[in-house]
């Protein structure tokens, strides 16, 4: 089987971009097979990671179309259930903020749960009820009164008052049913320091609201990511004679920092191409055409997932995989029944 290696770089030009269709498709090259293999497509696929914590990763996914990588990166946006405020049912508000402002301020804070336990809310339909399996209760109840302990001088509301500043902190599970069981941690919001209102005596925000599952499609708050994205492996070739003296120390200065290095003989020498912006500044200096030639590798995407908490970042990938097998197994089943017709 052909090599295909030599034809899967994209080319950076100073105007232009070139070689950007896929080449690895039966019928591109006469005599060479290239039809996708089970087998090959093992050896040649690969997931490298090479940052994970609890809100963010980055990981190299090799051996993949362009569609592929942007399927997961879609998914990962609009496609993921997650649990987000839905209703809010308000018994006092005297703040200064508006009823629906309010309510969607507090629809926009990401809650950490997870969703695999709950069923979908059947909105829109007037006869059926919240239970346990498909809705989850929040409280948030707050009074500003005034501080007799305050010392003379003050002008720091937060030492004048009560509850001047309400944090999502005030937020409070109310677990119905078997809930308990589902939540043991309860169900509250990923970070407790996100300004919900600011009050002064005598202003009130009591309230209750209602938690269903949703997913990005529908409204952003139910999207599990702040973002997902993904940008191609760049590459960066010194051509014909070494790049020496003090041409090498603005070769240098034409790539971010730690790109390329100067090695003991004065050379210049690429050490990290993947940390290249692609901004192509070398390629505006006339000393080095010809000298270099940049690049991307078609089938190698730097994938960057940024979760807003509700899920880790490596178990929100795996769901984004089990949706795109779900759509996969439809469509084949489709055409089954299409061909047994």
């Amino acid at each position: 089987m052909a090599n295909l290696s030599h034809r899967n770089r994209v080319g950076i030009e100073s105007d232009r971009v070139t070689d950007v269709s896929s080449t690895d498709f039966p019928g591109y090259v006469p005599g060479e097979d290239a039809a996708w293999d089970l087998e090959k497509f093992k050896q040649t696929f690969k997931i490298k990671i090479s940052h994970l914590t609890n809100m963010t990763s980055t990981f190299d996914l090799i051996g993949v179309d362009a569609s592929i990588a942007n399927a997961f990166r879609r998914i990962l946006i609009s496609e993921i259930p997650t649990l987000a405020i839905e209703y809010v049912y308000i018994q006092n508000n005297t703040s200064i903020i508006q009823d629906e402002v309010l309510a969607h301020r507090l629809g926009l804070i990401p809650l950490k749960a997870n969703p695999d336990h709950m069923r979908w809310f059947k909105k829109g339909d007037p006869n059926v009820e919240p239970t346990d399996y498909d809705t989850v209760v929040l409280n948030l109840s707050a009074k500003c009164t005034a501080n007799a302990a305050a010392p003379a001088g003050a002008t720091d509301p937060k030492v004048l008052y009560h509850n001047a500043h309400i944090y999502s902190s005030a937020i409070t599970f109310e677990p119905q049913g078997r809930q308990p069981e589902w939540f043991p941690e309860g169900v509250l919001p990923v970070n407790p320091d996100i300004l919900i209102a600011k009050l002064r005596p005598g202003q009130e925000i009591d309230l209750t609201m209602h938690c269903i599952l949703g997913i990005g499609q529908d409204h952003a708050k139910f999207s599990p990511v702040a973002t997902a994205s993904y940008r191609l492996l760049p590459t960066i070739d010194i051509v014909g004679a070494p790049i020496t003296g003090e041409l090498a120390t603005k070769f240098k200065k034409c790539f971010p920092k730690g790109v390329v290095e100067i090695n003991a003989q004065g050379e210049a020498y690429v050490k990290d191409a993947r940390k290249d912006t692609v901004s192509r500044e070398v390629l505006r200096h006339p000393e080095f055409e010809g000298r270099v030639k940049l690049g991307r590798e078609r089938n190698h995407f730097i994938f960057s997932i940024e979760s807003t908490g509700a899920m880790a970042p490596d178990e929100l990938f795996i769901k984004s995989v089990q949706i795109l097998k779900k759509k996969c197994q439809i469509l084949r089943d489709v055409e089954l029944r299409k061909l047994k017709a």
